[in-house]
């Protein structure tokens, strides 16, 4: 079912969504896989070029808004997103921006994943997010220490303590 009068945000957002449901296994996506998930769904009709705009810089969070202020997606690298969640970064002039679609903007068919969000993608564990940026950190600044083993390094500080 086609529906005209859907917000561009509404559509990207209901998109990466999709994105997001259907390979649980994947964290972030690519642009290009947004707008090819937005295309095959078909939510307004045909693609609007406003979709890519807004998942490039409008719905992106950690981006000064330009003119939008919405979180609903999250830039993890230079052409990769997410969906935002609460407790993500974000640019501060986005204060108070939507972070999901208003229910009633969403078509009926579609509003089932906003109760998904916010029951599962939404709710994750903090614990994990923790232990994850410190394992993000193991072999950070190894090139120091190419030049020399572990075992040479400490007998070089222990040299004269006798």
């Amino acid at each position: 079912m086609k529906h005209a009068g859907i917000k561009v945000a509404t559509e990207t957002w209901i998109s990466t969504a999709l994105l997001h449901k259907e390979n649980p296994d994947r964290t972030d996506f690519t642009v290009k896989e947004i707008l090819e998930r937005a295309q095959k769904e078909g939510i307004h009709g045909t693609l609007r070029p406003g979709v890519r705009v807004h998942a490039v810089l409008h719905c992106v969070a950690n981006l000064p808004p330009n003119p939008g202020r919405y979180r609903m997606l999250f830039a993890t690298g230079k052409s990769t997103r997410r969906l935002f969640r609460e407790g993500d970064p974000y640019d501060r002039a986005r204060e108070g921006g939507l972070i999901v679609p208003d229910r009633a903007d969403v078509p009926p068919e579609y509003q089932h994943l906003l109760d998904w969000y916010f029951t599962q993608y939404a709710v994750r564990d903090r614990t994990m997010d923790r232990q994850n940026s410190i394992l993000a950190l193991r072999g950070l600044g190894r090139e120091l220490w190419a030049d020399e083993d572990a075992d040479s390094y400490v007998r070089r500080l222990r040299e004269g303590w006798e």
